[in-house]
C-alpha cells in the first residue's frame, strides 16, 4: 500500500503541477473517460478472467483506489507531453517510450507488499506491452474528439 500511495501522490502532483494545456473540462473528461474505460476493461480481465488484480482477487474498497487515482494522472501526463504538432515518427517514438515507462512501473507494482499491490494471474508483462499502445491510441483519439467538440462550441 505504501507504493500505491506514494505513486498516487507523485503522479497526481506531477500531472497537475506540470499541466500546461488542459482546461478544467478536459481534465474532467480525461479523468472520467479513464475511469470508465479502465473499469470496463477490468470487469473482464480482472474480475471475470482473473488475468490480474489489485491487492486480492476479490472486489474490495482498497482496490478502487488505483482505478480512481492512479491511471487518470498517467493519462494526463501522456497527453500533456504528446507531440501533437510533430511528424509521425516522433509521435510513435513518444508512445514507445511511454509504454516502456508504464511497463517498468508495472514491474515495480509486482514487488511484494508494502511496495507492490498488483498481482498477475495468467496476465504477463508482454500482454501489457502489446495492448498498452492501443489503449493509449484510444485515449488519444478520445482527447482529440473532445478538443474538436470544444472548438465547435467556441466557434458557433
Amino acid at each position: 500500500m505504501i507504493g500505491l500511495l506514494l505513486a498516487i501522490f507523485i503522479l497526481n502532483y506531477f500531472a497537475f503541477k506540470k499541466n500546461k494545456k488542459f482546461t478544467g473540462n478536459q481534465i474532467a473528461h480525461i479523468w472520467t473517460f479513464t475511469i470508465a474505460f479502465q473499469v470496463i476493461f477490468d470487469v473482464f480481465v480482472e474480475f471475470k478472467y482473473y488475468g490480474y488484480w489489485y491487492f486480492d482477487k476479490e472486489i474490495e474498497w482498497k482496490g478502487v483506489i488505483p482505478h480512481l487515482f492512479l491511471v487518470p494522472p498517467v493519462n494526463m501526463i501522456f497527453l500533456n507531453w504528446y507531440p501533437f504538432k510533430t511528424n509521425r515518427v516522433k509521435q510513435i517514438f513518444y508512445i514507445i517510450v511511454f509504454v516502456v515507462f508504464i511497463l517498468f512501473y508495472e514491474l515495480i507494482t509486482l514487488l511484494p507488499a508494502p511496495w507492490g499491490y498488483f498481482h498477475y494471474g495468467w496476465w504477463r508483462i508482454w500482454h501489457a506491452a502489446i495492448i498498452n499502445p492501443f489503449l493509449l491510441l484510444i485515449l488519444l483519439g478520445y482527447y482529440k474528439w473532445i478538443c474538436k467538440l470544444e472548438r465547435n462550441v467556441v466557434y458557433k
